[in-house]
């Protein structure tokens, strides 16, 4: 199996079993849907900028604690 594969494969194996990472995903989530709110404004406000910039470290950080979770997964 393809490296990719087999890690879509523990993705969903994930998503079927393990809270932890169901909460990631939904944040994750969450936050890019908050960033294409943002996004779709012709103009941001000083305060929305650094929601934009709070948020994009967030869900960055979100996508590392799931990465971690698959290649744990991996290794196991």
């Amino acid at each position: 199996m393809p490296m990719s594969n087999l890690a879509e494969a523990i993705r969903e194996q994930l998503m079927a079993s393990s809270p932890e990472y169901q909460r990631l995903r939904e944040e994750h989530a969450r936050y890019a849907a908050r960033l294409e709110q943002l996004a779709a404004k012709h103009y941001l406000s000083e305060e929305e900028q650094m929601e934009q910039v709070r948020l994009k470290k967030l869900k960055l950080r979100v996508k590392d604690q799931m990465e971690m979770l698959v290649q744990k997964a991996r290794g196991a």
